[in-house]
């Protein structure tokens, strides 16, 4: 088994069972995937990508109190965190937000990590406690998308005044 079928069987323990076994998902082309999660088609689970096509392995779509058991899980297998960004879905009233894991050891595995929230209330759990090196790319999304990270140590700004009352990445966002 690749690092990549390793990564996937860990990683669809978490979710419920039956769904996402490595025989049975067959990758996305395209942009099927980008569609399927956009229209809610797709469940929450692991799927393999095309990684020529998305700068992927592994695509998982998970649920707002997942992202801590999968940040467990993929510290536990190697990789470490490369950038948490965000996307501002305005007319679907929702934020994405998207976690970026590498592992670079003897192959090359790249799991994306994504989850919605509401745009009304922009929260999710730390993984700052699993991966001490989220504090700074979870703060950075905070000033720019105003996702509170509830149990953060300091959700403070990092790259904007301290006064800024506004998150100039939304998509409704006036200067």
């Amino acid at each position: 088994m690749n690092r990549i079928e390793k990564t996937q069987v860990a990683l669809a323990a978490l979710f419920p069972e039956g769904e996402n076994e490595p025989e049975t998902v067959t990758p996305v082309e395209g942009d099927e995937a980008e569609e399927a999660v956009q229209t809610g088609q797709r469940q929450p689970g692991v799927q393999p990508t095309p990684y020529e096509k998305h700068g992927s392995h592994l695509d998982v779509l998970c649920e707002n109190e997942q992202v801590v058991d999968i940040a467990g899980v993929l510290d536990k297998e190697g990789f470490f965190l490369e950038t948490i960004s965000g996307v501002d879905w305005l007319k679907q009233e929702q934020l994405e937000v998207v976690y970026d894991y590498t592992r670079y050891d003897h192959e090359l595995c790249r799991v994306t990590v994504r989850t919605f929230i509401s745009r009304t209330d922009p929260e999710l759990p730390t993984i700052s406690s699993v991966i001490p090196g989220a504090n700074w790319h979870e703060r950075e999304t905070f000033d720019f998308y105003g996702v509170n990270f509830s149990g953060h140590p300091d959700l403070t700004r990092i790259l904007l005044p301290e006064d800024a009352d506004f998150h100039p990445l939304l998509k409704d966002y006036m200067p």
